[in-house]
């Protein structure tokens, strides 16, 4: 099987060892998406502004790759304090519709650059 990287300056770009995404057949595999603003690479200010920031940086890498937020089927978020969990899902209603993809949202001590919210996705197109 064959694999394609996905890359747009319309995201962050990596700050490791990965790439944006890599589509192989008819999945993309998204990297984890922080709330960094791609022209400077800081993070948005507060949780609010990381996690809609998070999800245009996923959707950028979502159009880069042929398709749409509307296409993901699986999304991992990772949050550093639970009790933002129903703001995120408010927020997360502003970009997804129903039928919403399957998700998992976990607590975790820390994140990369110090972010509060973080999201990994599979996309299909």
């Amino acid at each position: 099987m064959s694999k394609k990287i996905i890359h747009t300056e319309k995201a962050p770009a990596a700050i490791g060892a990965y790439s944006q995404a890599v589509a192989t057949g008819q999945a993309v595999h998204v990297s984890g998406q922080l709330g960094l603003i791609p022209q400077s690479g800081a993070l948005a200010e507060g949780f609010t502004q990381q996690c809609h920031q998070m999800f245009q940086n996923l959707r950028a890498i979502c159009q880069a790759a042929g398709g749409s937020l509307g296409d993901i089927v699986k999304i991992g978020i990772f949050m550093t304090d639970l009790s933002n969990y129903v703001e995120l899902n408010q927020i997360m209603g502003e970009y997804f519709s129903a039928p919403y993809p399957a998700r998992a949202v976990v607590q975790v001590v820390a994140l990369p650059k110090g972010g509060l919210v973080e999201a990994d996705a599979v996309m299909v197109v």
